[in-house]
């Protein structure tokens, strides 16, 4: 039974998979010492030495989560209950602990995780002494480690506003008054960094939420990798703001710009009671009034019409049908004309229409028709009461107001974190809000700075563990290269193999004999692969042929050991070889000669093995085993040469 090329793609799938298991199972060991080395390096990475940094003494509130006893004496977790939802979920029961983090965590540093999802968590502490808006910048930072990802929930943070009769931490929810929102946001596929401040309207003493404008550079990733990220916040007096993840500016902006809605409202409104009148017209063009439908113009023209032009092929047979009953066909023995109807046999092409140009009642083929112009219709002109489109004028806007300074925001009195996720896991630490930037840098050099370094040394590590096992194993590279081109070249040989039996190939000859300059771009497309492959694989450099150099006895232009042996050789050639037992002698001093230098190669390249390190060990192990064969062949040379002169005499 002849295999259909279906039937050929799933065995070349079922090759790859055999090459795959095959390439596996042949380097399962080198992947477990791999493994080992792998947490060995970690242990090295350790040496990345973190101390808690010391409190900075002008920042409003530096928490690092390091000192568990400060923890609990400083911080609040709220004891609230969140209004409009069913008791069950009311509640503010999500988990807080200090832990270290769970990938690669420096020695001795902990944070603050959310344990629980599908909870509301919230926890707050005050600061040491309230932020003023006045003349000096507000700096916020902290660090979010989404240990598990984040699929729908935020890690921001806000900065609660104070009141006259102190905030109550210990009741502190989503109804709590905050001055500025800060952080990451996450639900679907949308990605947000909210940066929120509350402004207090003048006029009607309430007060509105203004976002700010979307960043221009993506950070999506910061909630997929599972790494520690940095946020900061810089507003400034001048109302000029910045927004950086670790330590990159992503968003800047305006407090009076850049945000939505905007702090001031428009000095002039839209008058609402105002009204189109009845005889504004709107429309620009109209049909032409004096235009008239051309008396030869036909609506009822038919789009297509028979070609006239098309003649009846001759040998057309008008009498025959072009499908017949099958004469083979025999009506089922449990057919029952009452339950299935009277049976009729299947039809079948006409076998006497196979030879003859057609059959059945012969049509001229439709062409368009050149005399179809469709529905008349006037053509359009300017219209000459045109008045423009219409809007409402324009009034003073009565709530209007004028604020300039919207950096001069509500004191801030604490810091809280009240959030849902359906994220558990999730890490904050070193926190910090200050006046000056030089604080947050300095706290992030002590911290996030030191993070990223071991995560960095770790990643290289387990990159350059690959890339070793390959380099050193050239048959998990033969077996890979195996593994992805015999399915390929076996899938391209049935694609081959279909392509030729419906003709693809003859019709891509057939137009490239008619454009011949096709043949040349199939020639730069084989051609520019394989001179690659040629200059990438088999390119020699130059540290390849010192190491060539390295490994044989040809002289070079440095080796005064090969220009003795040259003139030893020369003057051996020189003397008559007439004379048998002068023969013997010059060979037995020619081999005491190699026997010497051989000597002297070796302790040179001894020296050189000493020198070279640990990274040449595997050359200098060579040179070693090669200077012992030279000794060993200079030792058999003085021998035959002793054994010469004996037959000699």
């Amino acid at each position: 039974m002849a295999w259909t090329w279906q039937k050929k793609i799933l065995l070349t799938c079922f090759l790859g998979i055999l090459l795959s298991s095959g390439g596996r199972a042949s380097d399962d060991e080198e992947i477990t010492i791999t493994s080992e080395e792998v947490v060995e390096k970690e242990e090295e990475v350790e040496e990345v030495v973190y101390t808690t940094p010391k409190q900075i003494e002008n920042a409003h509130v530096m928490e690092t989560f390091d000192d568990s006893i400060a923890f609990e004496k400083n911080w609040v977790r709220s004891q609230a209950k969140k209004e409009g939802v069913d008791d069950d979920i009311a509640k503010y029961n999500g988990v807080w602990v200090l832990e270290g983090a769970e990938k690669m965590p420096l020695t001795g540093d902990r944070g603050l995780v959310l344990k629980s999802k599908a909870k509301h968590a919230a926890i707050s502490v005050p600061l040491k002494k309230p932020f003023y808006f006045t003349d000096k910048p507000l700096v916020v930072q902290y660090e979010v480690n989404l240990q598990n990802g984040q699929d729908c929930g935020g890690s921001y943070i806000k900065l609660l506003s104070t009141k006259d009769d102190g905030t109550d931490l210990n009741n502190f929810n989503d109804k709590t008054p905050y001055t500025i929102m800060f952080g990451p946001d996450k639900c679907g596929n949308d990605f947000k960094l909210h940066f929120i401040f509350r402004h207090f309207n003048p006029l009607s003493g309430e007060v509105e939420e203004k976002h700010a404008k979307r960043p221009r550079d993506k950070f999506e990733e910061a909630f997929k990798d599972k790494k520690p990220h940095l946020y900061t916040l810089v507003v400034r007096p001048d109302n000029t703001y910045d927004i950086s993840v670790d330590q990159e500016v992503i968003n800047t902006g305006n407090l009076l710009e850049d945000f939505s809605p905007p702090v001031n409202p428009p000095k002039e409104i839209s008058d609402p009671d105002d009204f189109m009148p009845k005889d504004w017209d709107e429309k620009e063009k109209i049909p032409d009034p004096e235009a008239t439908k051309p008396e030869d113009w036909d609506e009822d023209a038919a789009v297509q019409i028979p070609d006239p032009a098309a003649v009846k092929p001759n040998g057309w047979l008008d009498e025959e049908p072009e499908m017949v009953a099958d004469p083979t066909a025999e009506k089922p023995e449990d057919w029952d004309d009452e339950m299935d109807g009277e049976w009729e046999p299947a039809l079948i092409n006409n076998p006497v229409c196979a030879e003859a140009p057609g059959c059945g009642e012969w049509k001229a083929a439709m062409i368009d028709n050149p005399g179809y112009k469709g529905k008349w219709r006037p053509p359009m002109i300017d219209n000459p009461n045109y008045r423009g489109k219409w809007k409402p004028r324009n009034i003073p806007n009565p709530n209007y107001f004028e604020d300039l300074e919207p950096f001069k925001m509500r004191p801030i009195g604490a810091v809280g974190i009240e959030l849902w996720s359906m994220s558990d896991n999730i890490l904050f630490d070193n926190l910090i809000v200050t006046d000056s930037i030089n604080d947050a840098y300095q706290l992030a050099a002590e911290t996030f700075d030191l993070k990223i370094m071991k995560l960095e040394k770790g990643q290289t590590t387990l990159w350059a563990k690959i890339l070793k096992l390959f380099n050193h194993k050239p048959v998990a590279w033969v077996l890979y290269l195996m593994y992805i081109l015999v399915p390929c070249a076996t899938l391209l040989y049935c694609l081959g193999k279909w392509a030729y039996k419906v003709g693809v190939f003859r019709r891509i000859i057939n137009y490239s004999n008619k454009n011949p300059w096709l043949y040349g771009i199939y020639v730069l497309l084989v051609a520019i692969p394989v001179v690659l492959i040629i200059v990438c694989c088999c390119a020699e450099s130059k540290d390849s042929k010192d190491a060539k150099k390295k490994k044989t006895d040809e002289p070079t232009e440095d080796d005064p050991h090969g220009e003795e042996e040259e003139a030893t050789g020369e003057k051996a050639e020189e003397e008559p070889a007439g004379n048998e037992e002068s023969t013997a002698a010059a060979n037995e001093e020619a081999s005491e000669n190699v026997e010497s230098l051989a000597a002297k190669d070796a302790e040179e390249k001894e020296e050189q093995i000493e020198e070279g390190g640990e990274e040449q060990e595997d050359e200098a192990k060579s040179d070693k085993e090669e200077a012992k064969s030279d000794k060993e062949d200079a030792k058999s040379d003085k021998e035959d040469a002793k054994s010469d002169k004996e037959e000699v005499k």
